[in-house]
């Protein structure tokens, strides 16, 4: 007998994250409007609630023509990142086309030879380093394609490639020692000292729990899906990097020539003007995206591309990255939805409320909970421990814990939860060009992990005086 075929419930990404956005529409009609005042905060230099300054305002409800018009809003606000996702992605597809990153991953694994699955856990940790020290977060996300053309070469999927790096900076990013972005701003709201011996020992125990977690959980699905391709995500969709992808021994075969080396001295020279052009001179999307189409130019000459070629590569390139870079422009409509009906600032005052109801030995959970909510409507690291640590802060005075909790409880929550909220992995979805259910099935019981470990960590915290 004939098996039936099963249906598959998948959403396509443009639906779900329409029916989010129709979600937070109606609960503009159902929710208060409110708001807190703010203030500039003297140690920050940032605007600040002011606790206990909930008030509700005039209800401004999101009515059909203003959702819809919503949807464009919010391909414009996020303009920068979707042509940052264009430009840095065009740069690495010819890479790609001209040889220099695969001819490179040969000579890479001529060297390694069948120890290349430590490629994993050495970039995972490299990227994690940058994330839990000084911030490094979005500014990877352009080496995403690189790390995916050599994640299949070695006989993975794309989603190895970007969870190298993604889950790599994420997770030391949520699992943070010194970072500036996070718990720098949010030791400097909540007042208290942002590197304290015991609390600094205690934050590089969790990141070295959270990278031996998280690394162990990427190797083994890559040892899984090399061993039995089935068993990828990925399996049986047609992916764009397989028509000009290469075998490991045809990549180890191919002669790394002067105009490769070239290519991939520019490749690590473009890696340190960026580190650079950030740390130094506050460089965003803007000028990033405009490095990475001058070293396209200039990569593409070097490589004997003329103009009229580049054009076509730049055109070709846009074609397989624009479905991921629309993704980001509707995911950013649901926080316009939600600033424009006033709703973002009520939910705050709620669950805050909430976690003042909770027992004293359940209120860090509690506050991760809340942390974890909160960042599906402020997905911005500083922007929440702005407006959730002077609320935050005094109530952990009140039930008996510490402001060093309450902070690490903001941490986590913001951190970890960017790997799974719609509108916090729409960028990185743009990088992979994968859809969002493609993702879930890949982090979900991951994150279920993280979240137990945060819980744990929260406990053991609050329990040795942390």
């Amino acid at each position: 007998m004939e098996k039936k075929q099963k249906r598959s419930l998948s959403l396509n990404a443009f639906v779900l994250l329409l029916i989010i956005m129709l979600i937070c529409a109606v609960l503009t009609w159902i929710v208060p409007a409110g708001s807190f005042e703010r203030v500039q905060d003297e140690v920050t230099g940032r605007m600040v609630v002011v606790p206990g300054s909930y008030a509700t305002t005039e209800s401004s409800p999101v009515g059909p023509i203003q959702f819809v018009t919503s949807i464009f809003a919010g391909f414009m606000d996020a303009a920068d990142i979707i042509f940052f996702i264009i430009f840095a992605s065009t740069y690495v597809f010819l890479l790609n086309k001209c040889g220099a990153l695969h001819s490179a991953c040969g000579a890479l694994l001529k060297k390694v030879g069948t120890r290349d699955h430590l490629i994993i856990p050495i970039f995972m940790l490299f990227f994690a380093l940058g994330g839990t020290t000084f911030g490094l977060y979005e500014e990877v996300y352009a080496l995403v394609p690189a790390f995916i053309v050599i994640a299949m070469t070695l006989g993975y999927d794309r989603i190895v490639g970007g969870a190298i790096v993604f889950v790599g900076v994420a997770t030391g990013f949520a699992a943070a020692t010194l970072n500036p972005f996070t718990i720098g701003v949010a030791a400097g709201v909540a007042e208290v000292p942002l590197a304290e011996p015991k609390v600094l020992i205690f934050r590089i125990v969790a990141f070295i729990a959270f990278m031996a977690l998280n690394i162990t959980y990427v190797m083994r699905y890559a040892a899984k899906i090399k061993k039995d391709p089935t068993k990828s995500i990925m399996y049986g969709i047609p992916q764009e990097e397989e028509k000009d992808l290469m075998s490991r021994d045809e990549v180890m075969d191919m002669e790394f020539t002067t105009r490769h080396k070239i290519s991939m001295v520019g490749f690590l020279l473009l890696i340190v003007i960026l580190i650079f052009g950030i740390i130094k001179q506050g460089w965003w999307f803007q000028e990033i995206a405009s490095l990475f189409l001058v070293f396209f130019i200039v990569t593409g000459l070097i490589n004997g591309y003329s103009a009229n070629q580049l054009g076509e590569l730049f055109i070709e390139s846009s074609k397989a990255t624009i479905y991921g870079a629309l993704i980001v422009g509707m995911a950013r409509g649901i926080s316009v939805v939600m600033a424009a009906g006033g709703i973002i600032d009520t939910i705050v005052y709620f669950l805050s409320n909430l976690v003042s109801s909770l027992p004293t030995a359940l209120t860090g959970i509690g506050m991760l909970i809340v942390q974890n909510l909160i960042n599906f409507f402020i997905p911005s690291g500083s922007g929440q421990a702005v407006v959730t640590m002077p609320i935050m802060a005094p109530l952990a005075d009140v039930v008996g814990i510490s402001r060093q909790m309450a902070v690490m409880a903001f941490q986590f929550g913001d951190g970890f939860s960017n790997m799974f909220w719609p509108t916090g992995v729409a960028t990185i979805c743009g990088f992979m060009s994968i859809s969002l259910d493609q993702w879930y099935k890949f982090i979900t019981k991951l994150f279920i992990m993280m979240f137990c470990l945060q819980c744990i960590f929260m406990v053991v915290g609050v329990l040795i005086g942390i």
